[in-house]
């Protein structure tokens, strides 16, 4: 599941609790969170699609604490 940026996901962020930040190209503040499953992949390729991006490019890179930082590029 993804869950958008608020005050109450950054602090869950902050904590540990989610495997993975969603960010945005050129944007300071993240998307948002999720667990790194196949359905968050799953989810994401579906709201890419939605917005008319035709599929999601996803770098991902993984920090010392075994958590993620997933940049999200929309290609036609």
């Amino acid at each position: 599941m993804i869950y958008p940026h608020t005050n109450e996901t950054q602090t869950r962020w902050d904590r540990g609790d989610y495997k993975v930040q969603l960010n945005l190209p050129n944007n300071p503040r993240p998307m948002g969170f999720c667990d790194g499953t196949a359905a968050d992949l799953a989810e994401l390729e579906a709201i890419a699609q939605a917005e008319g991006a035709g599929s999601a490019r996803i770098e991902k890179k993984v920090l010392k604490t075994g958590r993620e930082i997933w940049t999200l590029y929309g290609e036609e």
